[in-house]
């Protein structure tokens, strides 16, 4: 096998198993490409990306870029690597970067494709009730994750599992999949099939879409608490006040409540849905830290019992 010279394109934690795998195997890395270090916290205080910091501890060039640009395009080709490989970086390959490098780019993308094409495969797949989930790793086309496929893998999606904890399974398993795909082109083995199945979209999720209907059965309020965890998160609204659902559970023994109705049951806070009653675990209220749920109930004024939807929820 001869190594292949790569550019690695990645932004969040879930990339970053996979810039240390290929690191530490035969092929060079010319560069990463990651998004521009950003203001986090109150203070504003600017941070890498998880890519950007993982890179910089592997002593590897950076090249940060909100956008694959002309500017970023004749940076990345000018490195004559033969292959890109991207995971989760945030922005749009085109042309003519697309076609500058010699193997092109493949992506490793969180689902099982077609199924879930888009930003946010995992948190969708949860949200639908699906019962498994996997990766991709595919051959980047101008076109919204419809390249042909070199490799999947599928995984159970766990009845308690979170978006998060999900993510952080994928991305392990994926860096070992993606690492394959490349020793692969690397050797000339490598072989793509066409996606088969039905296409299903993804969608970047919005505070919005974190909102709780609460007229919905137990089982999709639920799926939707962990689809939305941890990012963009679930809330719910009393009095107004936004209340951030951080743990729930289903109170499957519980006696039903009106949807939407909070009712203190000996150390639990239950909430009504169209079935049986979810039981709130953690909060984050606007303004305080997180706590117990049945601690923040205890301790808020006597006022409202019911959750309401709220009009003004921004993206």
């Amino acid at each position: 096998m001869t190594p292949l010279t790569l550019v690695f394109a990645g932004s969040p934690a879930a990339a970053v198993p996979s810039l240390r795998r290929l690191a530490s195997g035969p092929h060079r890395i010319a560069a990463v490409v990651t998004r521009e270090d950003s203001p986090v916290g109150r203070r504003g205080v600017l941070t890498p990306t998880a890519v950007g910091a993982a890179a910089a501890e592997l002593g590897l060039p950076i090249i940060h870029a909100d956008r694959l640009d002309a500017e970023a395009t004749e940076a990345i080709t000018a490195l004559n690597a033969d292959l890109g490989v991207i995971v989760a970086y945030g922005g749009l390959v085109r042309e003519p970067l697309l076609s500058a490098l010699r193997l092109g780019w493949i992506n490793l993308h969180f689902s099982v494709l077609p199924r879930w094409r888009g930003a946010a495969p995992v948190q969708r797949a949860i949200i639908a009730g699906d019962e498994l989930s996997g990766a991709s790793v595919f051959q980047l086309v101008d076109e919204l994750d419809a390249g042909d496929v070199f490799g999947q893998l599928t995984q159970p999606i766990g009845a308690h599992e979170t978006a998060g904890h999900l993510l952080d399974s994928l991305a392990g398993a994926g860096a070992e999949l993606l690492a394959r795909v490349v020793d692969a082109l690397a050797e000339g083995t490598a072989r793509a099939e066409p996606q088969r199945g039905d296409v299903t979209l993804a969608p970047k999720l919005t505070v919005a879409d974190g909102v709780i209907d609460w007229t919905a059965p137990a089982e999709t309020v639920y799926a939707l608490i962990r689809g939305v965890t941890p990012e963009p998160g679930a809330s719910t609204f009393l009095d107004g006040t936004r209340v951030k659902v951080l743990e729930a559970t289903i109170a499957r023994d519980a006696a039903a409540l009106p949807p939407g109705r909070f009712q203190l049951v000996g150390r639990a806070l239950l909430v009504g849905t169209a079935t049986t009653p979810v039981e709130l675990v953690r909060v984050h209220p606007a303004g305080r830290t997180a706590m117990a749920a049945a601690d923040w109930w205890r301790g808020r004024p006597a006022t409202s019992a019911v959750a309401t939807a709220d009009a003004g929820v921004r993206a």
